[in-house]
């Protein structure tokens, strides 16, 4: 896994992907919707599908009505063994492989994909300038890259503002999304050369939280991974003490135990030149 963030290497290594899977939530339809309108390339369509981690990305791709029939092939590039026994795993479709690679060194034919997609991985990057041209390397001509993710709305309840509050103070300086250190990619040479402005498109939403839901979301992600056990049932007590105080939470059902969990769905769309 060279050239792989060591956070990234370790908190997303070997017994934590299914944790992951279970706990990451998936994608809006309405992202995926949009996506799909981005890419002015005829289907059957051929995805790289960079970072792919434990498939939750793709899994959503083959199930929404516009994108089942739609794809051609999608060839999945995922560092992290563990995170590809867990893709191998769930997704059955003679059309999906996964092999290793990484942002710098894809493995796919020059020239192959309509279109690159990353979804939740890119902020890990090590390289900017070498991401980009092994995009614009694999895209076709007037090829799509597509970035997206979820994030915790913070902005919507104070409990949310709390638990994201909580989490970052172990982040120890990794490049996390919410930073948009990424966007440094758009400045490139590589990225000037090859692409287009990028165009980016954000949504608001909902999903079912519960207490289980969010510790173990909490507990996906990677920096929190790593922590030594004493300081991981720390953050724990920490986000249970937030969830019972559950300021302007709201309730589905109280009587169950869950309620709104905010959150925004980021996509950046570029096409190649």
């Amino acid at each position: 896994m060279s050239g792989v963030h060591e956070v990234a290497r370790g908190g997303f290594g070997s017994g934590t992907n299914e944790l992951y899977d279970r706990a990451r939530p998936s994608y809006q339809p309405a992202a995926l919707s949009y996506i799909r309108n981005a890419i002015k390339a005829d289907a059957p369509l051929n995805i790289a599908e960079i970072g792919a981690g434990t498939g939750i990305f793709t899994r959503a791709l083959l199930s929404h009505p516009e994108w089942s029939s739609a794809v051609k092939q999608l060839q999945a590039v995922e560092p992290s063994e563990g995170m590809r026994d867990v893709f191998t795993k769930s997704i059955h479709d003679d059309r999906v492989s996964v092999t290793e690679g990484t942002f710098q060194e894809t493995g796919v034919e020059d020239g192959w994909a309509d279109v690159v997609v990353v979804a939740q991985a890119f902020h890990w990057c090590p390289d900017y300038d070498a991401a980009s041209l092994e995009f614009a390397r694999i895209l076709k001509p007037q090829g799509t890259l597509i970035m997206i993710w979820n994030l915790e709305d913070r902005e919507a309840a104070g409990w949310v503002a709390k638990v994201r509050n909580t989490i970052e103070k172990h982040e120890n300086g990794t490049p996390q999304f919410r930073l948009g250190l990424w966007r440094q990619a758009f400045d490139t040479t590589s990225y000037q050369k090859y692409f287009e402005p990028p165009q980016e498109e954000v949504w608001t939403y909902t999903l079912h939280g519960s207490t289980d839901i969010v510790l173990d979301r909490a507990n996906s992600k990677s920096y929190i991974a790593l922590l030594p056990a004493e300081e991981k049932a720390k953050v724990r007590e920490q986000l249970k003490a937030v969830l019972e105080e559950g300021e302007g939470r709201v309730w589905i059902d109280e009587s169950k135990g869950t309620f709104e969990y905010p959150y925004k769905t980021f996509v950046v769309a570029a096409r190649k030149k």
